[in-house]
């Protein structure tokens, strides 16, 4: 399974899925939930709290309407917004259970963002190192490609860093062990 880190919007990325950082409600509010509802249309938010609220870790999937993708998988790596933060336990389930998810559905591509991070709490580069691992040790049956997403420069150096995948010049000048 290729897996690579890449900087971009989320909701213009094209695969068979895309993930949603959600909380357990499954209401699509701001930041990655945000940017996928706004292009996706009302009716994914409608769709999504259909499902919900699911347990932390839980991942639940609906269309994608407008977006260049078969479905969005939402992963919930926090509670419902206000409830708490993400944990390294939540992050852990959240992004394996997006993964498995992706495979039931027979997707051979997926874009992921930060689970856990940003709105939810948790450190980028501790929870970007978790969300690569859990990438890397996963068996897939029908996946394919695994895109990390990263929105801004930062977060793209810091998610690169986290998972081995900055080159070995990047590396030396961040200090970040490959």
């Amino acid at each position: 399974m290729k897996f690579d880190v890449i900087q971009g919007d989320i909701a213009e990325q094209s695969a068979d899925a895309l993930v949603n950082a959600a909380g357990t409600s499954l209401e699509m509010g701001s930041g990655v939930a945000g940017a996928l509802r706004d292009r996706a249309g009302e009716e994914i938010n409608e769709e999504a709290t259909k499902k919900g609220p699911i347990d932390l870790g839980e991942a639940a999937a609906t269309d994608a309407y407008d977006l260049n993708a078969e479905y969005v998988i939402h992963a919930a790596a926090m509670p419902h917004y206000g409830d708490g933060r993400a944990t390294e336990g939540s992050i852990r389930d959240a992004t394996r259970n997006a993964l498995e998810t992706a495979d039931e559905l027979r997707c051979r591509s997926i874009v992921m963002p930060a689970l856990g991070c940003g709105v939810a709490g948790f450190d980028l580069e501790d929870g970007a190192a978790i969300v690569g691992e859990e990438i890397e040790e996963y068996e897939s049956e029908h996946l394919e490609e695994v895109r990390f997403i990263a929105y801004s420069d930062d977060e793209y150096d810091t998610i690169r860093a986290a998972t081995g995948k900055a080159t070995e010049s990047e590396q030396g000048e961040t200090g970040a062990d490959q």
